[in-house]
């Protein structure tokens, strides 16, 4: 089934609020059989407001709208709803008495505006919300369904987890069961060589491979639908198998693992120890390491040796390396990197050198 996501707020469009409701609600939807090909953000405006439901409505199963259900000129979401929908807007009497009750047992003054919260368009039906005064809404017109959630995540994700996604999933009935991704994360290997050594996998329909480049690195995510976990699982393990045929040690990890965490265990695993000599990264590579919990099992030290002179102090840097081929130069690199393993005593010495300025 299709999900589109409209989110309402003119703050979301002038980058004043960063919208993090419909990135955890686009990541959860697939785990219930609910693909999202298209999100929409809109501001304040009922008139768009409603252009953009209409839009969702003409191309999803379930729209999920997030915002604009406060008691405010300015919430619209209700209205707006009523209108794609062609419904009536009408008071609910239950919420009327509910949103007095709250502020009576909150000892807070209530006025006027808040009781438009207890208006819903006739065809839909309030989600509690336990943790704010705006109740949430599902819609349900013919073989489309618009859920209304509040914009406040503490709001929100609470009615998500316990009201949303069970509804959903139940409503998803015959169609399959889940939608599972994998990411594969590829390193010392650019984007259009991986696309170039995978192509004819990423013409796949299910599952499908698409490429990310991230800083120094490409991320691969493999998506499968299917009917079960399971079937999903092994859909992406046989697709995993060949991407790390083509493109070998170049992965060096899954989903959230990270390189330094991929480092660490490799030499945790060899009963190894590493030290870093650094001089553009200013200790970057050190703080990324000592990142990782447990890292004192391996990471003796480093030193940040930004001068040429503290090169040669406490590295040992030849100054006839430093002469004949430059601070930054291989020979430099390596010279650092084995003056940080004689001075610590580490397995693996790690130095860096290059041009780094604040631009």
């Amino acid at each position: 089934m299709i999900a589109e996501i409209v989110s309402v707020g003119t703050e979301l469009l002038m980058g004043q609020t960063v919208d993090t409701n419909a990135a955890a609600i686009s990541a959860a939807l697939p785990a219930v059989g609910y693909r999202v090909l298209f999100r929409q953000t809109v501001g304040d405006n009922l008139e768009r407001l409603t252009q953009a439901l209409r839009l969702a409505l003409s191309r999803a199963d379930v729209v999920i709208t997030i915002g604009g259900l406060g008691p405010t000129m300015d919430d619209l979401t209700r209205e707006g709803i009523a209108a794609a929908l062609d419904e009536p807007l009408i008071l609910d009497h239950d919420l009327q008495q509910e949103l007095r009750q709250k502020f009576q047992q909150r000892r807070y003054p209530m006025v006027d505006s808040v009781l438009r919260q207890a208006y819903r368009p006739a065809c839909a039906r309030p989600l509690p919300n336990p943790n704010g005064t705006a109740p949430g809404l599902i819609a349900e017109k013919g073989d489309k369904v618009v859920i209304a959630l509040p914009g406040p995540p503490a709001e929100l994700m609470p009615m998500f987890q316990d009201y949303v996604l069970p509804y959903l999933r139940e409503r998803a009935g015959g169609e399959p069961g889940v939608i599972l991704s994998r990411i594969l994360r590829v390193c010392g290997m650019g984007e259009s060589l991986v696309e170039d050594r995978i192509k004819e996998l990423m013409q796949g329909a299910n599952p499908t491979v698409a490429p990310y480049a991230k800083t120094g690195e490409v991320h691969l995510r493999i998506t499968a639908s299917a009917p079960s976990p399971q079937q999903a699982r092994e859909m992406i393990a046989e697709v995993e198998q060949q991407i790390r045929q083509r493109l070998g040690n170049a992965v060096y990890g899954v989903d959230d693992q990270t390189l330094e965490q991929v480092v660490m265990e490799l030499l945790w695993a060899k009963g190894a120890t590493v030290a870093v000599a650094e001089s553009c990264t200013g200790g970057l590579l050190g703080h990324r390491l000592t990142e990782v919990p447990g890292s004192s099992r391996a990471l003796l030290g480093g030193v940040v040796a930004y001068s040429n002179e503290l090169k040669r102090q406490l590295l040992g840097v030849p100054e006839e390396t430093l002469r004949e081929h430059g601070t930054v130069s291989e020979p430099t690199a390596r010279a650092m990197a084995e003056g940080i393993r004689r001075l610590t005593g580490a397995h693996y010495g790690v130095g860096i050198t290059g041009i780094a300025g604040p631009t």
